[in-house]
Order: structure tokens, then C-alpha cells, then sequence
């Protein structure tokens, strides 16, 4: 009896094997989308006002909220006629200065020869030249250190630091001098392409095809721009082949485990459930999007309302277009949930809760919501989580229970990443035209409610007072200018239908129950 189980199971295991290596022969990185089978009896339906809506519980201001209110309607109307300096006036007027205090010098402009430094710099240039030439690790490092933090408007001093840090074992310290120049000099080509080298070499390819992206989108007319578009293709499609890699060693594992329970269950569909979802892996992140999204609006009732699904569309697209990323078929999608919430699921699909349009203050606030959950997707962190272990185990194994399919990734998002997509989220907003605090004051709203709950977007994004420090600290080292669109007067009138919406979808609710 033992022998013929173990004969079985070697004959079983050898079918798998077969099987396998027919999925994935014609297989590449973005064909067509692979399906998770899901059971779910939930239908889709449009979510529309009734006839005559009640009119909406808008929140109660003071009077000093109404000026303040009005004012930036004000200064919206100002800016979008064209008159920067008026609106700029205006927007100071009503914004209260940053909560955490800087000591960043003044930011000068940028230099690259030596001959520029002051004679003090100058010697700390030498002394590390020296140190270099006699292989002197402190002789080296400390004279560069002093010259990045005294003259960061020197360029060549972070790029020599890096290397030598680089050269000296300290690959994480290298890497992290060079994203600060970067972010203090986003427009220098040399600092760029350093840190796309040193991202390379690190094996850090998405990142390096996303920094070469942005570079050549932001700057069109700089005569590399269509360098760093190659270094942008060359980076991806090498990202792409890691990971498929990864994938095909994970499915060998997968078959392996899938035998070993057969062996004792007797059941076959764990090796199937596994290959099928590796399949669907190596078909890429759009196919992963594409049938995750597919059974989440089988979940949820989406909002159809045009007014409000082209309100966010609108915004989501302005910022997918200075994303540096064309290559999946972004789309964004309302739930009609109260709760201030919003998560990117792999390929380009964005969920943004009715709640965060009700109680985000402007566009640019719910631009940074969603600027932020749109940099989750455009630095693939939720496919590259999907990689790190058996699909089945992080995907399947939610859909069936019906719940959220956004705390799937969200939850598991590591703090460097969401420090990733905060600052890439804010740049967004930035190059989209916004106003670059727009994340940081959700963030403070966020703050307030928290007093009473903990919201359902900062159980999945943590929070806290030093998140909004940060972002406080990424807009003004980076000089970016929070003076600027806002667009409260629509965003007011959006927030209205959603709250009409909302009430409508309560009273179908109420009466269904009632019937």
C-alpha cells in the first residue's frame, strides 16, 4: 500500500511538472488576464440618487471656517484666471505656517567644479582625494561628510560620498546620501544618473526605472531626457525578468507543496489552486489588477454617478499622466462607503471610499489621497508583496470571505514604502498642479478623528504625528509650493451629490430591511 502511494505520488508529481511547463512556455510579463475563480452572490448595482433627494447634512461651519472657506475659493478663481502672485497673496493669508520647525539651510544654487567651493571646501575636497589615494576609510568619509552638510549645492561631493561609502560596505548609507541630493537637486542629470547606477547595482530596478522616468517626463527638453527614457525601458523590463524569475522558483515550491498535501489529504485542488495563480503572477501586475478589480466590483456596489466618478477620474488621470509609468490601463473607482479609506490594488486600480470625497476639505487634499495610493501601484509595492510568498496565501484566501480587499496589501505595506509613496504621492500632486500640502492636511484631518476612532485608512497607513512631520519636512526641503490650487468651490459641490448619494443608498437600505 505504501509503495503504490508513494508510486502515485511521484507519477502525480511528474503530471504536475508536465502541466507547468505548458502554462508558463508562451507566458510574458503582460498577456492577457488570468481569472481567480471566486463563488460571490453579491450583484453590482448602480447607485443613484432618488428623484428628490433629501438634501444633504453638509458639516456645520464657524464663521472664521466660512471666511477662511471662502477665501480660498477666492484665491482658486485668482489662480486659475491666470493670476499667480494675487492668488499666492490670498492662499498665505488663510494657510497657518508649518507645525515642525527646519533648519535646512537656504537652498543655493547648484555647482560642479571645485573651483566654485570656498577655500574651506576646497580643503575638505583634497583631504578626501587624499584619503582615497592612501585608502584611509576616516580620512575619506569625514571630510565628505562636512562638505555634503555645509555645501549641498556642490554636486560632486554626494557623488563621491556615495561611492565611497559604497566602497567601504555601507551600501544603505550610499544610497541614502544620494536620495537626499536628489531631492534637494531634482533637476542635476549627473545626481540622477548616479543614483540610477547605484540603484542598478543594488538590484533596485523598478526604482531605477521610475528616478530615469521622472527625470526625462519633467524635464522633455533636457538634451537626455531621451537617454533617461532608455535607462526607464532597460530598468523595467529587467525588474520584469527578476521577478519572473522569483516566480517560477516559487512555483516549483508551490507543486512541491501541492503534492505533499495530496500525499496526505488526498486532495487535488491545492496544486492546481497554486499553478493557476503562479500563471497568472507571470502573466504580470495588469492581469493581477485586472482580475482582483473584477471581483472586487463584484463585492461592492460602485458608485456610477457621473458627476462624482468624472470628479476623480479626472484627478486620477492628471496625476497618472506625470506618473512615469504608461504602461497599465489606470482606472478609479468610488465605493459607496462612509469611511475615509482608499486602496491601489496591482496594474493601475485605484478604490477611493464616498467617505474620503465627504470629508477631504478640497481637490488637492483628495489629490493626495489619491496620488498617494496611485504611488503604491506605479512602484508596484502591492505586486512585489504578491511575489514574496504563495499567492494563494495572500489572495485567494480573502476574496471567498468577502473582505477587504484593500487590507490585503495596505496591511503589509512596509514603512519604507509607505515613506516611498508619501513622497513620490506628494510629488504628484506637485507636477499635477496642486497645492504640494494636499497630503499633508488630509493627514491632519486624518489626526482629528483619529481622537475619537482610529479612521480604516490609517489602520492600513499608519499614522500619527510623524507622518505629518515628514511630510512637513519633504515639502520644504524640496521647496515645493504649497501655495497653490486648492480647488475647494468644486470639490464642495461634489461632496454635496456624494452626500446625496450616500442618503439615497441609506433609504434603499432602510426600506429593503423594512419590506
Amino acid at each position: 500500500m505504501k509503495k503504490t502511494r508513494k508510486s502515485l505520488l511521484l507519477a502525480f508529481g511528474t503530471l504536475l511538472l508536465i502541466i507547468f511547463m505548458q502554462f508558463i512556455a508562451p507566458v510574458t510579463a503582460e498577456e492577457s488576464t488570468a481569472s481567480v475563480i471566486i463563488d460571490t452572490t453579491n450583484t453590482p448595482v448602480k447607485i443613484e440618487a432618488e428623484e428628490t433627494p433629501p438634501q444633504p447634512e453638509l458639516p456645520k461651519l464657524s464663521p472664521e471656517e466660512l471666511a477662511r472657506q471662502q477665501k480660498l475659493i477666492a484665491a482658486d478663481q485668482l489662480f486659475s484666471a491666470g493670476k499667480i502672485a494675487e492668488a499666492e497673496q490670498l492662499y498665505r493669508q488663510v494657510k497657518e505656517p508649518f507645525t515642525t520647525k527646519f533648519t535646512d539651510p537656504e537652498r543655493k544654487f547648484a555647482i560642479l567644479d571645485p573651483e566654485q567651493l570656498s577655500p574651506a571646501g576646497r580643503v575638505y575636497w583634497r583631504e578626501s582625494a587624499a584619503g582615497i589615494a592612501n585608502n584611509l576609510e576616516t580620512r575619506t568619509i569625514v571630510p565628505l561628510q562636512l562638505l555634503v552638510e555645509q555645501y549641498p549645492e556642490f554636486i560632486p561631493g554626494h557623488i563621491r560620498f556615495a561611492e565611497v561609502l559604497k566602497q567601504y560596505n555601507r551600501p544603505k548609507e550610499s544610497l541614502d546620501v544620494l536620495e537626499r541630493a536628489v531631492s534637494l537637486y531634482p533637476q542635476e542629470s549627473t545626481l540622477i544618473q548616479a543614483r540610477v547606477a547605484a540603484l542598478v547595482e543594488a538590484e533596485k530596478w523598478m526604482e531605477a526605472s521610475l528616478t530615469a522616468r521622472q527625470f526625462a517626463l519633467l524635464n522633455p527638453d533636457h538634451p537626455q531626457s531621451a537617454k533617461f527614457q532608455d535607462l526607464a525601458a532597460k530598468n523595467l523590463r529587467n525588474f520584469k525578468s527578476h521577478i519572473n524569475s522569483e516566480i517560477r522558483g516559487n512555483t516549483i515550491t508551490n507543486i512541491i507543496t501541492g503534492a505533499l498535501g495530496y500525499a496526505v489529504t488526498g486532495s487535488i485542488l491545492g496544486p492546481f489552486s497554486a499553478i493557476d495563480s503562479t500563471v497568472m503572477l507571470l502573466r504580470g501586475e495588469s492581469s493581477i489588477g485586472e482580475s482582483i478589480a473584477t471581483q472586487a466590483k463584484k463585492q461592492w456596489n460602485l458608485i456610477e454617478d457621473e458627476t462624482v466618478t468624472a470628479y476623480v477620474n479626472e484627478i486620477g488621470q492628471k496625476l497618472v499622466n506625470v506618473a512615469g509609468r504608461d504602461d497599465f490601463k489606470y482606472e478609479f473607482f468610488v465605493i459607496p462607503e462612509e469611511d475615509l479609506n482608499a486602496f491601489a490594488l496591482p496594474g493601475g486600480k485605484v478604490f477611493i471610499n464616498a467617505g474620503a470625497i465627504a470629508k477631504a476639505n478640497s481637490e488637492a487634499e483628495l489629490a493626495g489621497l489619491i496620488g498617494h495610493e496611485l504611488a503604491h501601484t506605479v512602484l508596484s509595492h502591492g505586486f512585489q508583496l504578491a511575489t514574496q510568498g504563495n499567492l494563494i496565501a495572500n489572495i485567494t484566501q480573502y476574496l471567498p470571505l468577502g473582505g477587504n480587499i484593500g487590507q490585503l496589501f495596505a496591511l503589509s505595506y512596509s514603512r519604507e514604502m509607505e515613506r516611498q509613496a508619501d513622497n513620490m504621492g506628494t510629488r504628484l500632486i506637485v507636477a499635477g498642479g496642486y497645492a504640494a500640502d494636499g497630503l499633508r492636511n488630509l493627514m491632519v484631518t486624518l489626526e482629528k478623528e483619529q481622537k475619537n476612532s482610529i479612521p480604516l485608512w490609517l489602520s492600513s497607513h499608519p499614522g500619527g504625528n510623524e507622518r505629518v512631520s515628514y511630510l512637513e519636512s519633504l515639502i520644504s526641503r524640496s521647496n515645493y509650493n504649497r501655495y497653490s490650487y486648492e480647488g475647494v468651490e468644486r470639490h464642495l459641490q461634489v461632496q454635496a451629490r456624494v452626500q446625496q448619494l450616500m442618503q439615497a443608498k441609506k433609504a434603499q437600505e432602510e426600506k429593503k430591511s423594512g419590506s
